[in-house]
C-alpha cells in the first residue's frame, strides 16, 4: 500500500502539475501575494547558483510555471520555490503561476520529492527529506531508492548522518566538511570527540581517507583499553568490509574454536536493508 502511495506521489501529483500545464490556466499572481511553505524540506539556498537563474529569468522570463495553493492571505508555494526566489531577484513583479487545490499531506510529499529529485540537494536535507518520507508517508528505503532513483545504501548511508552530533550536522550543511566526513566521524560515538576531530578536518584539510584512519585509529585505541588487547588484524579487515557492505557497526567476537558477528541496525528498516542483502546473496 504505501508503495502504491509513492508512487501515487510520483507518477500522479508531480507530473499532473507539470504535464498538464497546457491544460490548466496558467495565472500571472502579484509576487508579494505569494510565500513560501514554512514546511518546505529545503531549507538553504545556494546564492550564487540563484544569480545565475535570476539573470536567466532577466533575459528569458519565467519558462516553467510555479505551482501554488491559494489560502486566505495569499499563496502557498508547492513547487518552485527556487524559481520565486529568483524571480524576486530579477526584479519581477508577476509570476507565472498553477492554482492547485491540494491537501497539507499532499502537498508536502510533492515538495519531499520535488526536492529529492534535484542534484544539488545538501545531505542533510536530503535525509531529512528521507526521514520524513519514512517516519510520516511510511513507505520503505527500497520504496525511496526506486522512486528518486538513489541505490538503497546510499539512502541508507544518507540517513545515518543523522545520527552525528548537531554541530557537526551544521558543519555539513554549511559545506565547511563533506558528508564522506561526516560518514567516517559516525565511527566515534562521543559526539564531543565528533566535533574536535571535526575542527581538526577544517583546520587540516583533512581527506576523507585521512579522516577514516584518524576515526579508525581513536575507536580502536579505545577498543584496546578496554579489551587489554589488539584485535587481529584479519578480523578487522572484515569488519571494515562488512561495516561498508552493511552501512552500520559489526563487531566480531573470535573464541578459540567459534566466534559471533554483531551486526547493528537502529530502526526496522535498517534490519530489513540487513536480512535483503543475506537473503539475496543466497538466491
Amino acid at each position: 500500500m504505501a508503495k502504491n502511495r509513492l508512487g501515487k506521489g510520483l507518477s500522479a501529483l508531480i507530473p499532473n502539475v507539470k504535464d498538464n500545464l497546457d491544460n490548466k490556466e496558467i495565472v500571472n499572481l502579484n509576487i508579494n501575494k505569494l510565500y513560501a511553505n514554512i514546511d518546505q524540506p529545503r531549507k538553504i539556498f545556494d546564492k550564487e547558483k540563484l544569480e545565475i537563474l535570476s539573470e536567466s529569468i532577466k533575459n528569458y522570463g519565467v519558462l516553467q510555471p510555479i505551482v501554488v495553493k491559494k489560502e486566505e492571505d495569499g499563496y502557498m508555494i508547492i513547487a518552485g520555490e527556487r524559481r520565486f526566489r529568483a524571480a524576486k531577484m530579477a526584479g519581477l513583479k508577476e509570476m507565472p503561476a498553477v492554482i492547485k487545490d491540494l491537501p497539507l499531506k499532499d502537498i508536502m510529499e510533492i515538495a519531499l520529492i520535488e526536492n529529492l529529485q534535484r542534484e544539488d540537494l545538501n545531505a542533510i536535507e536530503e535525509a531529512i527529506a528521507y526521514k520524513s518520507l519514512i517516519e510520516n508517508y511510511k513507505v520503505t528505503q527500497e520504496e525511496i531508492s526506486e522512486a528518486v532513483g538513489k541505490s538503497r545504501p546510499h539512502i541508507t548511508n544518507t540517513l545515518r548522518l543523522l545520527n552525528l552530533g548537531d554541530k557537526v550536522i551544521k558543519l555539513i550543511e554549511e559545506n565547511k566538511i563533506t558528508p564522506g566526513h561526516g560518514k567516517a566521524l559516525l565511527r566515534i560515538e562521543n559526539k564531543e570527540l565528533q566535533y574536535e576531530i571535526s575542527q581538526r578536518i577544517i583546520r587540516e584539510g583533512l581527506s576523507v581517507r585521512e579522516t577514516e584512519a584518524l576515526a579508525k585509529n581513536i575507536v580502536e585505541k579505545k577498543d584496546t583499553k578496554i579489551k587489554k588487547k589488539n584485535k587481529d588484524p584479519f578480523i578487522v579487515d572484515i569488519e571494515d568490509k562488512l561495516r561498508s557492505i552493511f552501512g552500520t557497526k559489526v563487531n566480531i567476537s573470535k573464541g578459540k574454536k567459534k566466534g559471533k558477528i554483531e551486526i547493528e541496525y537502529y530502526n526496522e528498516e535498517e534490519l530489513e536493508n540487513i536480512l535483503g542483502y543475506i537473503l539475496e546473496k543466497q538466491a
